[in-house]
C-alpha cells in the first residue's frame, strides 16, 4: 500500500548533531504512524552549505519542491520560527493540510484495519445519497 508523504518542519536549534538526532526521532514516529517522512534537515544538511548564497537558494527551492509534493505538513515542537511560519503559509497556499504528530495519530493510519463509522448526522448528503442510515469506510 502506498504511504502518504509527510513533510516534517520544526524550529530547529543551532547544534547540527542535536538537530539530526531529533529529526531522526521525529521521522521514525511519522513513519510508524503510516507516513513516508520527508525531513529536509536530514536530507540536505549533509551536502549543502547555507553559507554559500546560491546553495542556500537551491536548498530553499528543493524544500519547496518536497513540500509541494507532500500530502501533509507535520509541525514539531511548541516554538514557531520564521521557517515554520513560511512552511505553514506555503502549505496553506497549496492546500496541504498541516498538523502535529498527535493530529496524525488521532486519524487511523493507512494500515488500519478498523473502519470509520459515518452516520447520517455526520455527513447528511453522503448518507442520503447512498440510501442507508449508516455505512463503513476503510481508509
Amino acid at each position: 500500500m502506498k504511504r502518504p508523504l509527510s513533510y516534517i518542519t520544526a524550529s530547529w536549534g543551532v547544534d547540527p548533531t542535536e538537530n539530526t538526532e531529533i529529526a531522526t526521532k521525529y521521522s521514525r514516529k511519522v513513519f510508524d504512524a503510516g507516513y513516508n517522512p520527508i525531513c529536509p534537515i536530514l536530507m540536505l544538511s549533509n551536502f549543502m552549505d547555507d553559507g554559500i548564497p546560491q546553495e542556500h537558494k537551491d536548498r530553499q527551492d528543493i524544500e519547496l519542491d518536497y513540500l509541494r509534493r507532500s500530502n501533509v505538513l507535520v509541525v514539531w515542537g511548541s516554538r514557531i520560527d520564521e521557517v515554520v511560519k513560511n512552511d505553514l503559509a506555503i502549505a496553506e497556499r497549496y492546500r496541504i493540510p498541516a498538523t502535529t504528530l498527535s493530529g496524525i495519530l488521532t486519524v487511523k493510519t493507512p494500515r488500519s484495519e478498523k473502519p470509520y463509522k459515518i452516520t447520517e448526522e455526520s455527513i447528511p448528503d453522503f448518507a442520503r445519497n447512498i440510501g442507508k442510515k449508516e455505512c463503513f469506510v476503510h481508509i
